[in-house]
Parts: structure tokens; sequence; C-alpha cells
């Protein structure tokens, strides 16, 4: 029987160490190493290296694991344990020298997930979750929001590669939320965004076109930190690219406004 939390604890240090491993390179980085993987879509050594390292020492905390990785350094096989990385999350805000910037690490068994953990870079934050266990930041539990509408929501919208399907979705977006929300911001890191949401810092947040290594960590630390996570359709998050996540409180305003879109995307 694996004790949750004590794993939890020994894979916030493994993200901790990635986290640490990118912020050395970061010194010396050099952008003519970047390779452009798709439209805006970028990779670099760092990512790979880094990837291979929280691969290595995932392993040797459970061999009978299984992984699927951004990168794709290792390759998958059907068991009942799986890791879900994405060794840097945000990686055109790394490339750049912007924040934030996010080492993502998910534990799944059969689809379930059980451990959720993100080491935020640039703010020395490891925000972190097993299930049933609450969610927490450096060792403090954290806890959604109680904004209880749109209209006082601090709300982020993340920005997908797929600019040409996802454009109508974000201009209905902003056309209905400008003015009407708190406010508006745009971070270029599911991962970090998630967990804005799961400490309060964030009351919704909406994308698509993203992949389980993006949000998989994230979605069980919000759910922990008793928010919600859904599709646009208000249904599993794990079926399909397209998330909200919130406080619960603004959840069904928020997928009100997506309505238009579900058979689009």
């Amino acid at each position: 029987m694996i004790n949750l939390e004590q794993l939890t604890s020994k894979v916030c240090e493994i993200a901790i160490e990635g986290g640490k491993y990118l912020a050395s390179e970061r010194k010396t980085f050099q952008k003519d190493k970047v390779i452009e993987k798709g439209s805006h879509d970028y990779v670099s050594y760092v990512d790979k290296e880094t990837e291979k390292l929280l691969v290595k020492k995932l392993s040797e905390l459970l061999p009978e694991a299984t992984f699927i990785t951004e990168e794709k350094t290792v390759k998958f096989e059907e068991k009942d344990y799986c890791w879900i990385i994405d060794p840097l999350d945000g990686t055109t805000n790394y490339i750049n020298d912007n924040t934030p910037y996010c080492v993502s690490i998910a534990l799944s068994h059969k689809s379930e997930l059980l451990i959720g953990v993100i080491y935020e870079v640039c703010r020395d934050e490891c925000f972190y979750a097993w299930k049933d266990g609450k969610a927490y930041l450096n060792g403090t539990q954290i806890h959604v929001s109680d904004k209880g509408s749109l209209n006082q929501s601090f709300v982020e919208l993340g920005l997908p590669y797929n600019a040409k399907a996802y454009k109508p979705v974000i201009n209905h977006l902003m056309d209905e939320l400008y003015g009407r929300a708190s406010c508006i911001r745009i971070n270029g890191s599911a991962a970090s965004d998630l967990c804005y949401v799961a400490a309060g810092r964030f009351d919704l947040y909406i994308e698509a076109y993203i992949n389980i290594w993006d949000f998989a960590a994230g979605a069980l630390i919000v759910q922990e930190a008793g928010g919600n996570i859904t599709n646009f359709s208000g249904e599993d998050f794990m079926k399909g690219h397209h998330i909200v996540a919130s406080n619960t409180l603004v959840h069904n305003e928020a997928v009100k406004l997506l309505t238009p879109f579900l058979g689009s995307l």
C-alpha cells in the first residue's frame, strides 16, 4: 500500500531539484539552441535534460510505474501506475527570461489522479496535493477564493498555440469578461495558472488545446483546495483538451459562456 503523503514529499524534492536545474541553466541559456516543434511551440535541451532527470528519480521511487511525458524521452507502457510529467511548463516564458515557469508532476493509478506536485521556479513555490489529503504551498494549506460572481472575479485566460481554431473563443471571452470581471490576466503557464486558482490568487482559469501533462498535477491541486475543474461542457476534464478551473462558486457562470463553442473544439 502506497503512503501518498510520504511519496508526495519525495516528489516535491524531485520537482524542486528539476526546478533548480532550470534556474541554473537559465543564467547561460542561448536562444539559438531552441527548436520550434510546432507553430510557436518551442523546445530546447533544457526541457529534455530536465525530463530525463525527473524520469530517473521517479523511476527509483516507483519502479512499477510508466510515464507520459511532454518531450517523450521515455517510452509509454501500459501499467496501472503512471507518472505524468511536464519538465518545463511555460517554455516560451523561460526562453524569453520571463515568468512564470514550472516543473509539473502527477501520479495516476488507472486514470485516477493520486498526486500532484508543481514547483514554480521563479517564486520558489512548491504546490502539492495527494488524493483526500488537501492542498499545500510550501507546507501551508491553501484553499480557493470565496468570490461569488464573475463580476468580482480575477480571471486567467490561456492562449493556446492553436490560434486559428481558438480565436473565436478568446474573442468571445474577452468581449464577455473585459470590463465585467475584476481583472483579466494571461500568464503563459497552465500549471501555475491552476495553482494560482487553488491558492485563491485567481478565481477562474479557462484554456483549450492543452495536454494532460499541462493540467494533470494542477487539476488535483485545485480539487484538493476545494475548487472545481471540468471541460468546457462541465464534464470530466480528463476527457478532451479544454478546461475550466474555478473556485466552484463561479463555475456554472463560466461554463455558460462557453456553450456556443462546444461542438467546434
